[in-house]
């Protein structure tokens, strides 16, 4: 029985497929499907780090570093494919790399590295202080002419004591000496006196 060269061409493209089609799932690694932050990616504030796999995985091990410090907090929460992990509070703003290692559905290891940046945002004292610098200048820039005014003031107010001493001084122009009505009042009594005892003596 002979064998048509057509019969041959579809048997060999059956086989092809078919072998093509339950060799593909053994050679389909898991894989990360997605980050957050994303490669990359700018972000103003950060809590935590998630990956996503295209299938469950096991033993996750997630580290977020700047330089050689580390900024993870605890360990990383498994939920499926997706792994979750904490940071610490209060990043400084930087570049960082999140390097994680997890093992597949088919127990093949999968790690890697994904960087993005920090942004952070200026606390309100930093943003409040040049209005206050700004709100102290005037005083400051007042001060000079507080001290002239009361350089100027100084010279009245250190003659004024003098002044007063030299009102009240005995031998002043401007006031009789107590003594000096004493004198005159004794004289005055002492002549009312001897008109009244000369005016007795002439009456018969």
């Amino acid at each position: 029985m002979k064998t048509s060269p057509v019969a041959v061409a579809l048997a060999l493209l059956a086989a092809l497929v078919l072998g093509t089609a339950f060799a593909s799932p053994a050679f389909a690694h898991d894989r990360l499907k997605s980050s957050d932050p994303a490669k990359g990616a700018k972000v103003e504030s950060l809590e935590e780090v998630k990956l996503t796999f295209t299938a469950s995985v096991r033993f996750p091990n997630v580290v977020v570093r700047s330089g050689d410090e580390n900024h993870q907090d605890g360990k990383p929460v498994l939920d499926g494919a997706v792994v979750t992990q904490k940071v610490k509070e209060d990043l400084p703003p930087g570049d960082y790399v999140i390097a994680y290692r997890v093992v597949s559905s088919d127990g093949h290891p999968i790690e890697g590295e994904i960087p993005f940046t920090l942004l952070g945002s200026a606390s309100p004292s930093e943003s409040a202080s040049p209005s206050a610098t700004a709100a102290e200048s005037p005083a400051v820039a007042e001060s000079p002419v507080t001290a002239e005014t009361s350089a100027e003031n100084a010279p009245a107010a250190a003659l004024s004591p003098a002044a007063a001493v030299g009102d009240e001084e005995p031998g002043s122009s401007q006031g009789v000496p107590g003594w000096m009505w004493i004198v005159v009042g004794g004289v005055t009594g002492i002549g009312i006196g001897m008109f009244l005892s000369v005016r007795n003596k002439k009456r018969p």
